[in-house]
């Protein structure tokens, strides 16, 4: 029987994303939709591995299952590592992602240091109390224009020099195989493994 985590996610990106990597481990992934949940967690910590942890317990709390949180966001060199853990909140509640793109490009005006990088981190708590955390980081340099049509958030505005595009101009396989999340996905994959084999 498949064990049921709950990702702490309203996005369906992510949850086909992270459902189809941990199927292979046995594990089913459910939104807290799915289960009838709406928690709210606010996201106080100063680092993306501390907001992750944040939202795992919590839904893990409410959901009385594993449960699965991440945490992600742009650090720019020129910017001192922001918009960091505020990347979702840039400029305001009320920019989206195109609004928030122009005023990063907006504020890099004249910037000759473009080095960015993506982070994520993810988080998963138990209900009994044990905890497994992951990471990935993608490096690469803010563009000096809007790029491509595909992804979301910063993607037309990140480019990743080894494939001279910006991730909103990589297919989903090829942002996968090298993005942030990714990345914290294997790693995480490969925690869970070891975790849940030494629980048999």
């Amino acid at each position: 029987m498949a064990a049921k985590f709950v990702l702490a996610t309203h996005n369906p990106g992510k949850l086909r994303e992270m459902g189809a990597i941990l199927s292979g481990l046995g594990v089913e992934v459910v939104s807290p939709a799915d289960l009838g949940l709406t928690v709210d967690v606010e996201e106080t910590g100063s680092t993306f591995s501390e907001n992750a942890m944040l939202k795992a317990k919590a839904v893990c709390a409410e959901a009385g299952i594993p449960a699965i949180a991440d945490d992600s966001g742009l650090c720019v060199d020129a910017l001192n590592g922001g918009p960091g853990v505020y990347s979702a909140r840039y400029g305001g509640e009320g920019l989206d992602d195109a609004g928030r793109c122009a005023l990063l490009l907006s504020s890099m005006r004249g910037q000759t240091t473009r080095a960015a990088h993506f982070t994520c981190a993810i988080a998963c708590a138990f209900p009994n109390g044990d905890t497994l955390t992951a990471e990935g980081r993608c490096d690469g340099a803010i563009a000096f224009a809007l790029m491509g049509k595909d992804g979301f958030g910063y993607d037309p505005i990140f480019l990743y020099p080894p494939k001279a595009k910006t991730f909103a101009q990589l297919t989903a396989e090829e942002k996968s195989a090298v993005s942030h999340r990714g990345k914290a996905l294997a790693v995480f994959a490969e925690h869970l493994r070891a975790y849940l084999n030494a629980q048999t």
